[in-house]
C-alpha cells in the first residue's frame, strides 16, 4: 500500500511545468482582482490613507471585502478596535475555509501549510478545491504556492495603482468609487440568494438591524456592523439548519 502511494507522489511534473500550471490557473484571479483592487485602492485613499498604508493593508490582509469594509469605516471615522473585529467577523469563514485546505493538503508539512493558509481567499480556495489531485502529486505545493502567488500579486499591485490613481482623478469620480464597497458585497450576495432565498431573508434582517442600531439606538457605525452582523449570523444557524441536516 505503502509502494502504490509512493509511486503515485513520483509520478507528478517538473516544479517548471507544476509551476505554470499553477500561474495558469491563478491567472483569472488575478485579472478578476485587478478592477476591485484598483477601486479598493481609490477608496482607501479617498478616507485618508497614505498610499503606503493602502498598498500595505493589501500586503498584509489580502481580503478584499474586508478591507473594502474596512476603508469604508475608516472614513466614517469609526474606531480601530471596530474596524478589528468587524473584518474579524466578516472573515471567519477563513476558518472553514483552512480547515478544509489542511484536509486537503494533509500531506504537505507544516512548513508549506501555514503560508500557504495565509493565501487563501474565496476565490483561490475555489480554485485550490478545483485541482485536489494536485495535493496527491510530488511538486503539489509548487501548483498551490504558485496560484496564490499570482492572485496575491494581482490584489497587491490593484491596489497600489488605484492608491496611485486616486491622487490624479478629480474629486468627483474618486468619491463616487465608493459604491465598489456595495457592489462587492452584492456580488457576493446575488449568488447565494439565487441557491437559497433564507440567505437574502438574513441579509436584509441585517441590514434592518444595522439601521435600528446606527440610526434609532445612535450606535456608533463601526459597532452597529459588528452586532448586525453577530446576530444575522446566529439567526443564519438556525434558519439553515434544515439545510445541513437534510
Amino acid at each position: 500500500m505503502e509502494q502504490v502511494h509512493s509511486n503515485q507522489l513520483t509520478n507528478g511534473l517538473s516544479k517548471k511545468a507544476v509551476i505554470k500550471q499553477g500561474a495558469l490557473a491563478g491567472f483569472p484571479i488575478f485579472l478578476g482582482y485587478l478592477p476591485i483592487a484598483i477601486a479598493y485602492g481609490v477608496l482607501a485613499k479617498e478616507s485618508g490613507l497614505t498610499t503606503f498604508e493602502t498598498t500595505m493593508m493589501s500586503v498584509l490582509v489580502f481580503a478584499g471585502a474586508a478591507q473594502l469594509m474596512a476603508a469604508g469605516m475608516f472614513a466614517a471615522g469609526t474606531m480601530f478596535i471596530e474596524i478589528v473585529i468587524a473584518t474579524f467577523v466578516l472573515n471567519f469563514r477563513h476558518f472553514i475555509m483552512s480547515m478544509s485546505f489542511m484536509n486537503t493538503t494533509k500531506n504537505f508539512s507544516l512548513k508549506w501549510k501555514f503560508p500557504l493558509s495565509l493565501g487563501l481567499t474565496d476565490e483561490t480556495f475555489a480554485v485550490s478545491s478545483l485541482h485536489k489531485e494536485e495535493a496527491q502529486k510530488s511538486n503539489g505545493t509548487y501548483f498551490y504556492a504558485s496560484l496564490i502567488i499570482v492572485a496575491y500579486f494581482g490584489w497587491v499591485f490593484g491596489s497600489l495603482g488605484g492608491a496611485l490613481l486616486g491622487d490624479i482623478l478629480p474629486q468627483t469620480l474618486s468619491t463616487s468609487m465608493g459604491i465598489a464597497l456595495y457592489a462587492m458585497f452584492i456580488g457576493l450576495l446575488v449568488p447565494s440568494i439565487k441557491k437559497e432565498w433564507r440567505i437574502g431573508l438574513i441579509a436584509v434582517f441585517s441590514m434592518g438591524l444595522n439601521y435600528v442600531f446606527n440610526v434609532i439606538l445612535s450606535i456608533s457605525s463601526g459597532w452597529s456592523i459588528v452586532l448586525a452582523t453577530v446576530i444575522g449570523s446566529f439567526l443564519g444557524v438556525f434558519l439553515l439548519k434544515e439545510d445541513d441536516a437534510s
